[in-house]
């Protein structure tokens, strides 16, 4: 879907792992006060010039006011990629049911990476049924910092219920045997333990198991084996710990 030569891609992966607001210049000490006024930053949602654009959505990354989602879903569409990027964090913030459909409309149409991965990441906020398959499309098929939320995104299907988190199982397996990047193997990880915890004993639990059991005998990245260790712990499934004491003892 998405080339990893995208224009936002940064020339070394950690950096690209980063988060889009880390890129954003720092605004003057006088520009924005310790905390932002919800009115005066509402007036600037509708402001002509980008810089007060930008001011009044990154300080609805901090401030929560249902009366600014409306705006926000239409400054997913504007021209600055950094406004993008602040009101899909904004969004995220401010999760409303409403904002779902714009924010797979952005996600889909959006060439800016990091404007994807802050859509990707207020898609996991929402809690919604309609992000699974969105999540789920970007841990495949995105660049490398927006399949590391996505990955992460999809553990918010623990709170939409059993058909949500058994459909987002099969994706973060495959994506935590596969995936070329540790970061994003190890966040499938942590979000298999997360959604373990929300099922009974069935093949898909078990599928889950062995996926995670698997990455902690085999991975080649220590990370990500710390990580498939803590979900299985975090689970407390009886054949996980048994395997992890059996490594323990083994030295491994």
């Amino acid at each position: 879907m998405y080339d990893e030569d995208d224009l936002t891609v940064l020339d070394d992966i950690d950096a690209e792992l980063e988060s889009p607001l880390d890129t954003i210049e720092p605004l003057d000490a006088e520009s924005v006060a310790p905390a932002p006024d919800p009115e005066a930053m509402l007036a600037l949602l509708e402001a002509p010039e980008t810089q007060q654009r930008m001011l009044a959505t990154r300080a609805f990354c901090e401030l929560q006011d249902e009366r600014a989602i409306p705006h926000l879903i239409r400054l997913l569409a504007d021209g600055c990629p950094l406004v993008r990027v602040s009101a899909a964090y904004a969004l995220g913030r401010n999760p409303s049911p409403t904002a779902v459909e714009p924010l797979i409309v952005q996600l889909n149409r959006d060439w800016n990476g990091y404007v994807r991965k802050g859509v990707v990441w207020a898609l996991g906020n929402c809690r919604d049924r309609r992000s699974l398959v969105p999540l789920t499309d970007a841990l495949k098929t995105d660049i490398s910092a927006v399949r590391l939320w996505a990955a992460s995104g999809l553990a918010q299907m623990a709170s939409v219920g059993y058909e949500a988190v058994v459909a987002s199982i099969p994706p973060l397996i495959e994506a935590l045997m596969q995936d070329p990047v540790a970061a994003v193997r190890s966040n499938c990880a942590w979000s298999l333990g997360q959604l373990c915890r929300e099922l009974p004993s069935n093949v898909v639990y078990a599928g889950a198991i062995d996926g995670l059991i698997e990455a902690l005998a085999e991975d080649e990245d220590l990370s990500v084996r710390e990580d498939a260790k803590s979900a299985l712990l975090r689970v407390g499934d009886p054949r996980g710990l048994q395997i992890i004491e059996t490594l323990e003892m083994e030295g491994i």
